[in-house]
């Protein structure tokens, strides 16, 4: 920013390591897929000295997006931690998927950083999804910054786009979002688009020409003087209203000029409050060049304006029991409390845990304390175990780089932790700490699978187990009511890369099948049917006659069982036998195969054998004279409805609530959340909803959210049920 500039950039293929927390910049990147986000972060390694050439490391390999995954999808779909160095400081970049179905993996990097730079097109714009995760960041008042890419595009404007960032992200205080740069546009080519070329520094008044391809300074001629007053005024001023001098906007106001040392100072502790948003642009380098545009000037806010770990406000720990522990400190002395912010699996050397440093020291070959919470609703248990770190690292590519400790504020990668999840603690064995949670994505969007062959089924078990050790956003679900095997995931593109994953890393082969409901029977009227189990030939013999009523009761009601047998027509020995054979019937359902509830089956009358009877035949009994029942009683199937809840635009609630109609859904209520939100709340059967997660996305163009709870069973329309009780007709 300004005059300043850095020297000592980091070193090709060395990891850059940081011996204070006051050295380390932790710096996540958000945007939307395809906003030039990991563009971006190469050519702030290749400015730094970090790569050889744009996205290269010294061994030829790719900086970022190296996943094979994500090569076949052009796209991220996980996070990714680049260190690089800036005059003798470390920037931890953390590179994050912009596409809505991995969103946990952003969570995990705002987790991790301490500031987030928004990275945003000028071709393409704010969309609705980044304009919410800007406001969770102002929320915790975290510092943040915007990067406007793709200026080479042929419609690309920084001015335009800088007025709709300020539109999208300043609120009520639009004048806190200011560029501190205006572009410096050459020649038109011959299309008429005329290229970026250089940079023209709104405190500094120099500009900054790439235009030669290596970045050099001068000062701005005749016809460029004039681009700078008007845009270096409101600068001014919006620094001033955000400084703590209370006595600057006095003297700016009387016509003192204040010196640009001043100004720098005010503006990089506003940009580290939070209450100032800096607006800049960025290119990838020209061929043979270093200096993408804008990178050194990124780089000098990153390192001088952005907030130190030491600015951070820790999360919440207690002991692993719940008792409340002291606020941590960023104090490489202090206490070990660390978290796993992402977990990844590497077929040489096993687990890797991607670990932020909150306070003490981490090193080697150390005896740790993991507590985790546990979902237990995701697969995940709750962990409460000593393990041994094994060695620490630095990734740069796909490589490692080996480093000897990690101080608090920083990030390293963790081998041979084989219990640790994304979300455990790490701490001192004999101090063991649990750190409060943050907020995880709840998965929406259920997948059915089964093992291809008999080879993948003896594998599948551990696949699951390790993929869901790996993805806290993904569920594991064994439905013992369908007996399906479900993923529930974030979207479809999250399925795509979770039986990817499953496939390649772990060599187990799915099929994707139809996703069940739990459907459940009941009867429509009240009916009686006769159980008669009587074999009498061919050694000893079965003997069992049993005759019940069948009436149905309140939703909610289970299976009754009642006894009005009289005169020992059936032996009391023999009763439960009834009952047994009854409720097993009941659970293999008596029309299309679910189970039947609330009923009451009353046992009038029977028969007995005194030799012949035993507790198989009245079983068998009880369960013919349930299903003679059923032969002539209308069943009802019930369908789980569901109350959902979703959170929308004020703009698209008409379209959300005609949908929900479309759905068979009931709206039950409506009320305002927040600005320009409403909350919809309805019930809808399940049957309706498998694909909302996906449907929503696209109604509300990736800014609607919902949840979702179990409520009752009801009748479903007689039509559905007809189709639904069909395959069991087919296959009796």
């Amino acid at each position: 920013m300004g005059d300043k500039t850095s020297t000592h950039p980091g070193a090709a293929g060395r990891a850059p390591t940081a011996e204070r927390p006051s050295a380390i910049r932790n710096v996540v990147l958000v945007g939307h897929s395809g906003a030039g986000k990991t563009t971006l972060v190469e050519a702030l390694a290749l400015a730094t000295g970090a790569v050889n050439r744009a996205g290269r490391v010294e061994d030829g390999g790719c900086l970022s997006d190296y996943d094979a995954i994500e090569h076949r999808q052009h796209r991220s779909v996980q996070l990714s931690l680049i260190p690089v160095e800036w005059g003798g400081i470390k920037i931890n970049l953390l590179d994050t998927p912009g596409y809505a179905d991995f969103v946990g993996e952003l969570r995990a990097g705002l987790r991790a950083g301490d500031a987030a730079l928004f990275v945003v097109s000028a071709a393409d714009g704010v969309d609705g999804a980044t304009r919410m995760v800007w406001q969770e960041c102002a929320a915790v008042g975290m510092s943040r910054a915007i990067v406007i890419t793709h200026l080479e595009a042929a419609r690309a404007d920084f001015d335009e786009m800088t007025e709709t960032c300020r539109a999208a992200f300043g609120g009520d205080d639009p004048d806190a979002v200011l560029p501190l740069y205006l572009p410096l546009h050459g020649a038109a080519g011959p299309d008429g688009h005329r290229p970026v070329t250089g940079l023209i520094g709104l405190l500094s008044e120099q500009v900054h020409d790439y235009g030669s391809g290596e970045r050099t300074q001068r000062p701005p001629d005749a016809e460029e003087a004039p681009l700078v007053a008007a845009a270096r005024d409101r600068l001014i001023e919006g620094i001033i209203a955000e400084s703590e001098d209370e006595t600057l906007m006095d003297r700016y106001l009387s016509g003192e000029e204040i010196d640009v040392k001043t100004l720098i100072e005010n503006l990089e502790r506003a940009v580290a409050r939070g209450s100032f948003h800096p607006v800049l642009a960025a290119a990838p380098a020209a061929d043979g060049s270093r200096h993408g545009l804008g990178t050194t000037e990124l780089l000098e806010l990153v390192t001088g304006g952005f907030p130190t770990p030491l600015e951070r406000v820790a999360p919440a720990v207690t002991t692993p029991q719940g008792a409340p522990r002291p606020a941590l400190t960023c104090d490489p002395a202090g206490p070990l409390a660390a978290e796993v912010v992402k977990t990844s699996s590497d077929p040489y050397v096993g687990r890797v845990s991607l670990v932020r440093i909150f306070s003490g020291t981490l090193r080697p070959d150390e005896t740790v304390h993991v507590s985790g919470h546990g979902l237990e609703d995701r697969g995940h248990e709750d962990h409460d175990v000593d393990e041994r770190v094994g060695a620490l690292s630095a990734p740069f590519g796909k490589q490692q780089h080996t480093v000897s400790r990690a101080v608090a504020g920083d990030l390293v990668c963790v081998g041979r932790l084989s219990r640790a999840e994304t979300g455990d603690t790490l701490s001192a064995k004999d101090d063991p700490l649990l750190m409060e949670p943050w907020v995880m994505p709840e998965p929406l969007l259920p997948i059915a699978i089964e093992a291809h062959s008999k080879a993948d089924e003896d594998k599948l078990s551990q696949g699951l187990a390790r993929l869901v050790a790996e993805d806290p956003t993904m569920r594991l679900e064994h439905n013992p009511d369908t007996r399906q095997v479900v993923l529930w995931c974030l979207g479809e593109a999250h399925v795509d890369v979770v039986l990817e994953r499953l496939r390649a890393r772990y060599g187990v082969r799915v099929d994707a099948v139809p996703h069940r409901v739990s459907l459940r029977e009941t009867f429509g009227a009240a009916a009686g049917g006769r159980g008669r189990r009587v074999k009498q030939s061919g050694g000893h013999g079965q003997y069992a006659i049993c005759e019940i009523e069948v009436e149905p009761l309140p939703a909610g009601s289970g299976v009754e069982f009642v006894d009005k047998v009289v005169g020992g027509a059936v032996p009391r020995q023999f009763v439960p036998s009834v009952e047994k054979g009854v409720r097993a019937q009941a659970a293999r359902g008596v029309a299309a195969g679910y189970p039947l509830v609330d009923v009451r089956v009353t046992l009038l009358d029977g028969k007995a054998h005194s030799v012949d009877s035993s507790d198989a035949a009245f079983q068998t009994a009880g369960a013919l004279a349930l299903r003679e029942a059923a032969a002539d009683c209308r069943i009802d199937l019930l369908e789980p409805v569901c109350e959902l809840r979703v959170s929308i635009a004020d703009e698209y609630v008409g379209a959300v609530m005609s949908d929900l109609s479309g759905r068979r859904g009931r709206v039950v209520g409506t009320e305002q959340t927040g600005s320009g939100l409403t909350l919809v709340r309805a019930e809808v059967p399940e049957w309706e909803i498998s694909r909302y997660a996906v449907d929503l996305r696209s109604l509300s163009h990736g800014t609607g959210r919902f949840d979702r709870s179990y409520v009752r069973h009801e009748p479903m329309p007689p039509q559905l049920a007809e189709r639904m009780r069909e395959p069991a007709k087919s296959q009796a």
